[in-house]
């Protein structure tokens, strides 16, 4: 089963290419560009290099957030319009979940996140057990001071994984000292191949069904939310 994985979920670009669960290819970017030019490119070039077509793909998984509102949208958006265009399921993972899975030899729980801004941090705790990566706390959208606080009541040791992990090291050292766990440099990008091995084992989305986790709402939905309040309100 080959598989085509995409993640434009944050800065982080990585597109991946599976034979069943082997990596056939992989190329992963950490820059500043926009992922709407560069994405297809990516992908073609990856498929090009291996000699795989497109009607050679039996599925495709993509990061659905959360992250970027644009960078989720436009994987989404590529994601759905492949694999509608190819006839094949399309599967929409966790872009949290994805980054959680470089975690897999660490026994503790696994806390990947990433900067929603103004102290806030898109974020969940996940822990491998029997080679499952199961939730332990529910992703959410939260202020890192408010989130460290309830991962120091486990009183476990809990692994940090992030490409915005400078933003916070400080205060997630301040806060759980002992207990925090800093992940070396080279895992804290979350890769393709393991978006496609998560995907591998999910049920397929609808194509027309599969929307971006956001986790919290776009500045236009919040101002819609809240021009319908004042106008009930008077």
């Amino acid at each position: 089963m080959k598989i085509l994985a995409m993640d434009t979920s944050n800065q982080v670009l990585s597109v991946a290419l599976l034979d069943d669960k082997q990596i056939i290819s992989e190329v992963t970017t950490n820059i500043a560009k926009n992922h709407s030019v560069r994405l297809m490119p990516a992908v073609e070039k990856l498929m090009k290099d291996v000699n795989v077509t497109p009607s050679e793909l039996d599925r495709i998984v993509v990061a659905k957030g959360p992250g970027s509102y644009t960078g989720v949208r436009i994987g989404l958006a590529t994601a759905k319009t492949m694999a509608w265009a190819l006839n094949i399921p399309v599967i929409g993972v966790s872009s949290l979940e994805t980054l959680a899975y470089q975690g897999l030899l660490f026994d503790g729980i696994i806390c990947p996140f990433f900067n929603a801004r103004r102290g806030l941090v898109y974020t969940g705790a996940y822990q491998w057990k029997n080679e499952t990566l199961e939730t332990v706390m529910d992703e959410e959208n939260i202020l890192m001071t408010d989130w460290l606080a309830k991962l120091k009541k486990s009183g476990e040791k809990i692994l940090f994984l992030s490409q915005d992990i400078e933003l916070f090291k400080n205060v997630i050292i301040e806060q759980l000292q002992d207990k925090a766990v800093i992940a070396d440099t080279s895992f804290q990008l979350p890769r393709a191949a393991h978006l496609a091995l998560l995907g591998r084992g999910k049920e397929a989305d609808s194509v027309h069904a599969l929307v971006p986790n956001y986790l919290r709402l776009t500045e236009a939905e919040a101002n819609w939310q809240k021009q319908q309040k004042e106008k009930a309100n008077r």
